[in-house]
């Protein structure tokens, strides 16, 4: 019974700090860091969560057919360490943005945002930001 109990302990004990490892990525795991793009669209939804921040956009072609894409950034809590709260990313719900960012390696529509700019021309940037939480000196994105 004692082997048992012990076991069950270890279990619980050690499961748990595998998940956060397991469950995390680098951008590099899952984007083309070469490639950039650059992307308007509707923002539909933002939602504020960990891990990551996400974005919800409606994307016309040419032809006016409409796709979903969803890009994803850094974690509530390194925006709010650079200022940022969650108002000033969920104002873009309703407007047509522009998203500069990395696309998924699988192609799909699916990405990852350094630079949102807003219908009035405001924009967060990603390396401007860390440059405010962190104190680190980038380059800015183009």
């Amino acid at each position: 019974m004692r082997r048992l109990t012990l076991a069950v302990a270890a279990i619980l004990t050690f499961f748990p700090l595998s998940l956060p490892v397991s469950a995390h990525h680098a951008p590099s795991a899952v984007f083309d860091m070469d490639h950039r793009l650059t992307i308007m669209g509707m923002c539909t939804k933002v939602e504020w969560i960990n891990p990551h921040i996400l974005l919800h956009l409606d994307v016309k072609d040419a032809a006016g057919k409409v796709s979903n894409w969803t890009f994803e950034s850094n974690p509530p809590l390194w925006f709010r360490k650079a200022g940022v709260q969650r108002q000033d990313v969920a104002k873009a719900v309703g407007q047509t943005i522009t998203i500069y960012g990395l696309r998924a390696k699988d192609g799909t529509n699916y990405g990852y945002f350094l630079k949102i700019t807003f219908e009035d021309g405001k924009s967060l940037e990603w390396n401007s930001l860390m440059d405010q939480a962190f104190g680190q000196k980038t380059d800015a994105a183009h």
